[in-house]
């Protein structure tokens, strides 16, 4: 990620206060997720129709046809159209429909309870992108979604709680969010919920699950865990054998 995205978010700023592990996770998360989920299987025939035709011509980079079909499925109310049609608009790709349009349905998607939809909207308040900042509004979005499984709304909103960003600083909380996010696979919060069982912040110290995260961690391919996994197995012998 780079480093006007690290200025954006504070973190720079921010540096001389974070541990490395948080410093690292929060310069690479996604400035704005773009994902166009398939037609979930509720959805009636029809919507599932167009949303198949909206994917086709997303992916040949017929983005005006793709915002058309997506915005005829999110008139019928369909939140997953919404959402779509409202991220087409939003990453500048078509113009229509409008942006306000485009808020709108995003909006009427995140109410209704559509978690890729409570996520975008909470980073685009989280970073004051395209929205006004209000940081505590996104931490509540972040926290809907992650109460239904999304997995990088918990790993955001484990970073609200562990910052004190947008909701009182918990390291309680933002600990049990992290773990949640970890059990998920979400690398960065494997790491993250490791240090904080290696230094007993929030959770109560707790070398072998620490070990137990940062090796998880370095088996998806993580350096940095796997260099602290071996520290920390030295470490635990060291301490065992004395």
């Amino acid at each position: 990620m780079s480093a006007r995205y690290c200025r954006a978010s504070g973190v720079i700023e921010a540096a001389a206060r974070l541990p490395a592990a948080l410093l690292l996770m929060l310069c690479l998360l996604p400035a704005v997720p773009w994902l166009l989920p398939a037609a979930r299987a509720g959805d009636g025939p029809q919507v599932r129709r167009l949303a198949d035709q909206a994917l086709q011509a997303y992916g040949e980079s017929r983005f005006e046809q793709a915002a058309s079909l997506y915005a005829r499925a999110a008139r019928s109310g369909d939140v997953n159209a919404q959402y779509n049609a409202a991220a087409i608009r939003l990453r500048h790709q078509t113009r229509q429909p409008s942006a306000r349009q485009a808020f709108d349905w995003l909006r009427s998607s995140a109410r209704a309870g559509y978690p890729p939809a409570q996520y975008l909207l909470g980073t685009l308040l989280d970073y004051g992108q395209l929205l006004p900042q209000d940081k505590a509004a996104a931490t509540g979005w972040y926290e809907k979604a992650a109460r239904q499984g999304h997995v990088d709304a918990a790993l955001a909103v484990a970073t609200q709680y562990y910052l004190g960003r947008g909701a009182p600083q918990d390291y309680a909380a933002a600990a049990r969010w992290y773990e949640r996010a970890a059990d998920a696979g979400a690398v960065a919060a494997q790491y993250m919920i490791a240090s904080m069982y290696e230094s007993g912040t929030g959770v109560k110290l707790d070398l072998d699950q620490a070990l137990h995260w940062y090796t998880a961690a370095a088996r998806q391919g993580d350096v940095a865990a796997r260099g602290q996994a071996r520290a920390l197995t030295e470490r635990i012998a060291r301490e065992r054998a004395s």
